[in-house]
């Protein structure tokens, strides 16, 4: 059976995981929610873990709320810019980031301004660093419980992180502040290379009983 997911920004480890391990049907007629992964994932610094976040264009008044595919984002200041940065800081001096540097990069030279879109993108150049083929069903209308998936939409909720047991690997910054699990697919890819498809398949997950 197939998994019901949202495209998220470079999505968790545990996300990824899944969209290896299944397939997959992308949640395209739900509202947008803030403070999930839909407009944000977290990496590694110096100074620990830390959130990128998209900004947002915001709805107001008697519009209300919006869905996540009609989202934008608020391109006023180059976030891209200086989130491309942060990662560079982060990871330049892991062992894969210009392995990888050149199929990223674009990312955050284009001019998107529709999130879901963006999103789907970040989660494509990941499938092709790692050489699989990504599904791009989406779903016809919102279902509050699917019939013929497995709802594994929970996966974008940030606040409610579940314990995944999250193989340890090397971390840029481990001996600084530990091994963080279940940071952005980023940070695996970076970090892994191309043991990350290895590591993906790996990885136990029970997504119904969660």
């Amino acid at each position: 059976m197939k998994i019901l997911v949202h495209p998220a920004y470079f999505p968790s480890i545990a996300t990824y995981a899944a969209i290896v391990q299944h397939d997959v049907i992308w949640e395209a007629h739900d509202n947008f929610q803030k403070q999930t992964y839909r407009n944000r994932c977290y990496i590694s610094t110096d100074k620990g873990k830390h959130m990128l976040n998209i900004p947002i264009k915001h709805v107001g008044g008697k519009e209300g709320r919006q869905k996540y595919f009609d989202v934008s984002t608020e391109n006023s200041y180059n976030w891209k810019k200086e989130h491309w940065r942060t990662l560079e800081t982060a990871y330049r001096t892991s062992p894969f980031f210009e392995f990888y540097e050149d199929e990223i990069r674009p990312l955050y030279e284009g001019s998107d301004d529709n999130l879901f879109e963006f999103n789907l993108k970040t989660v494509q150049a990941i499938a092709e660093c790692i050489g699989i083929q990504l599904a791009e069903e989406t779903t016809p209308t919102y279902q509050t419980e699917p019939t013929n998936y497995t709802d594994a939409r929970f996966l974008v909720e940030a606040k409610k992180e579940k314990d995944w047991g999250i193989m340890p690997y090397t971390q840029v910054f481990e001996e600084r502040h530990g091994f963080i699990p279940n940071l952005s697919i980023l940070d695996l890819l970076f970090n892994e290379g191309t043991n990350t498809l290895n590591y993906l398949k790996n990885l136990p997950l029970d997504l119904k009983n969660v």
